[in-house]
């Protein structure tokens, strides 16, 4: 299926142009974070915080993320993508110029928030956006291929943070940040507003799943008490529970992964390097084949085959894990399956949570991001919590996140 005709771009915009300007607000959330990964140490003890604090400023920046995409969404289908998504990266520039200023730990993870809330317009209504101009298993394959394009950001930012640290200290990284996000909101009005103006601030007639009854200001407030009904539209929420579960192990990994593999098996932090970039590339590789397969096989067996091997690969690393079985690589085998389901899984599941419902693609995407991030959070704190010294509580998280998400999947195929 094409690009609806009625929201299709200038033909001077290039599709290259829309999906550039597009994969780079969707990279908001990995840029902001990957990029300073390297400065952690240095701040830490040019701020001499205590242990464990300056890892507070990630913990921060996914509860802003979380929070911030349950705002931006439903405003987006009151009054439109473009403004949002631009007050959204004016909040991003105040909150990453506060953190470069800040004098104290407390002050970043303040500053953090801040930030996180501004990149969470980019992130969801970037996805609101695709579903404004595709449809159907097209809509799945264009998000397949924008995520592709917006994995190299995880793939680059940590190197050149490094790089940036090492010449000019890590203030210079939040400068950069407030950069990126000047290019990118300049690169935003090159873009149109893609929310047709008959879903824009005014009910549709006798559309069933409406949220918004008349007005701009009438129509912000009923999208945010929808929420009520989308969490009972069981469509949306198996989706957007698949993405859930799933980001249980991806953030489990993230937070994990790093003890498993240079504490644990004593491997160097440079070979680690080496481990993440590998990860990186092959949920690059998998949401490249999903854009293919997609088109071949169809939007929901792709996803099921995602969730299949999302369960597979987390019950093998768990097997591996707990018997010690193949040392470092009886880890990195199955964890590289299971991170490159992400293309078969998160673009799939958006992309069907999004077609549930019609008027109101940006709650929707608010909705799973906020699902996505939260799972991101409650893996990575029960990774740390269950830490007994081996890798094994990594691969049982991973586990239970997997069957997760196959479960959801199957509940999927049986509805529809």
């Amino acid at each position: 299926m094409q690009m609806k005709a009625s929201h299709r771009p200038p033909r001077q915009l290039a599709l290259w142009h829309v999906g550039s300007v597009l994969a780079a607000l969707m990279a908001f959330a990995s840029i902001s974070t990957d990029f300073y990964l390297p400065a952690m140490p240095e701040m830490a003890k040019d701020l001499a915080a205590a242990p464990g604090r300056i890892e507070l400023t990630i913990t921060g920046y996914l509860v802003g993320i979380s929070l911030g995409q349950l705002v931006w969404g439903p405003l987006s289908d009151g009054i439109g993508r473009r403004l949002p998504i631009a007050l959204g990266i004016v909040l991003f520039l105040i909150g990453s110029a506060g953190c470069g200023l800040s004098t104290d730990v407390t002050g970043i993870i303040l500053w953090r928030v801040v930030q996180a809330v501004g990149a969470a317009a980019s992130i969801v209504l970037s996805r609101a956006m695709v579903r404004d101009l595709y449809e159907g298993d097209r809509a799945a394959q264009v998000m397949s291929l924008l995520m592709a394009v917006m994995t190299i950001a995880p793939l680059v930012a940590p190197s050149v943070g490094a790089q940036i640290v090492s010449l000019w200290g890590w203030r210079m990284i939040f400068a950069m940040l407030v950069l990126i996000g000047l290019v990118t909101l300049a690169a935003l009005f090159t873009l149109p507003e893609t929310l047709p103006r008959a879903r824009s601030g005014r009910q549709q007639s006798g559309a069933p799943d409406a949220l918004v009854p008349s007005g701009p200001a009438s129509g912000v407030i009923a999208a945010f008490a929808g929420y009520g009904r989308l969490l009972r539209n069981r469509p949306v929420m198996a989706h957007a529970l698949v993405c859930g579960f799933y980001y249980v192990g991806m953030f489990a990994y993230v937070a994990g992964s790093p003890f498993v593999f240079i504490d644990y098996h004593q491997l160097p932090p440079s070979l680690y390097g080496l481990i993440f970039s590998a990860c990186v590339v092959s949920i690059t590789l998998g949401n490249i084949v999903n854009a293919r397969l997609v088109v071949r096989i169809g939007r929901l067996k792709s996803l099921k085959i995602g969730g299949a091997g999302s369960c597979l690969f987390g019950a093998i690393l768990a097997m591996t894990t707990f018997s010690d079985l193949g040392g470092a690589w009886g880890v990195f085998l199955p964890l590289l399956g299971f991170v490159s389901c992400t293309g078969l899984i998160l673009p799939n599941a958006l992309s069907g949570a999004l077609e549930s419902s019609t008027n109101d693609a940006g709650a929707i995407s608010a909705l799973c991001g906020a699902i996505q991030y939260g799972g991101g959070i409650f893996g990575s704190g029960l990774v740390g919590l269950c830490a007994d010294g081996t890798a094994w509580p990594l691969g049982l998280v991973l586990a239970g996140a997997g069957a997760g998400a196959l479960i959801f999947s199957q509940l999927l195929a049986r509805h529809a």
